[in-house]
């Protein structure tokens, strides 16, 4: 049917059909440029470094040499990483680390954290030869300044009657960002490390989500396990890497784990450093 107008000559259909395309062509080009309904991004990826040392630095075991935190030191100045676990150290170790730690990162804010081994004989901490207490600690940075945190942090309920350390664990969850925690789990028993493993990644870290608000999860750690014992006590849909040995990095379904490598510590202790990255998001 013609739309043309009533009246129109053939002489003038010509013209109002070509009227017509133009502005056809004219609505289009404006619609095309009228900005569309903004998408909301999806948070960037962020990728930290990790690193897990146990510097076997109590001054009571063989494999104490005294050279371990002036390492962990030179390492952290080497590779930089945003995420420190540490193992077998005294109290004092943390802030000597720390300052470090601080150094490489600038004007980032640092979170640290230390909680001692039980000592089931007195009913105290565990202690070094120094008299310090003996334990763990955790060093990393926040990503920004305003970011909201909290330390978590105790003894693991399933401990080796015949081994009077009493392992501890230890968390910092910074809010919509990451909980990372770490642990030296029980040397004496195959089977109380196992226990211990799955009352972490079952119990303590689903509670610290349920306290603080949920984020992203990591457990790093010299957890005296090999791969297949750790896989055990993994739940599916987590990740994990290791140093080929008993320290491994497990990660909760929303964090991948990339990159993982060894690295010697020179003869300072008896356990390399395990490196890895982590992406959340």
């Amino acid at each position: 049917m013609s739309t043309d107008p009533p009246g129109a000559t053939s002489r003038h259909r010509g013209t109002y059909r070509a009227i017509r395309r133009a502005l056809a062509v004219a609505c289009l080009v404006a619609v095309a440029g009228v900005p569309a309904r903004p998408v909301p991004a999806s948070p960037a990826p962020t990728s930290l470094w990790v690193a897990q040392m146990n510097l076997c630095n109590s001054g009571r075991a063989s494999c104490y040499t005294g050279r371990a935190v002036p390492r962990a030191a030179d390492l952290i100045r080497a590779e930089r990483p945003d995420l420190v676990t540490l193992n077998e150290i005294c109290a004092d170790d943390v802030p000597t680390l720390e300052a470090v730690f601080a150094a490489v990162h600038g004007r980032a804010r640092i979170v640290t954290g230390f909680q001692a081994a039980g000592d089931r004989p007195s009913g105290a901490d565990t202690r070094c030869r120094n008299g310090q207490a003996y334990g763990i600690g955790l060093l990393t940075r926040l990503p920004a300044t305003t970011s909201r945190y909290a330390v978590h942090s105790g003894i693991l309920p399933t401990q080796d009657l015949a081994d009077p350390e009493e392992r501890p664990w230890l968390c910092v969850h910074v809010d919509g960002a990451l909980t990372a925690c770490t642990t030296h789990l029980a040397a004496t028993s195959r089977a109380v490390a196992l226990a211990q493993c799955g009352h972490l990644v079952d119990e303590i870290l689903p509670a610290i989500g349920r306290r603080s608000g949920y984020s992203a999860t990591l457990l790093s750690g010299d957890l005296n396990l090999g791969l297949d014992d750790v896989g055990s006590c993994v739940p599916p849909g987590h990740s994990r890497v290791g140093d080929g040995a008993v320290q491994h990095v497990l990660a909760g379904a929303d964090v991948s784990l990339c990159c993982a490598r060894s690295m010697g510590m020179g003869g300072a202790t008896d356990h390399p450093a395990l490196l890895a990255t982590l992406v959340v998001g």
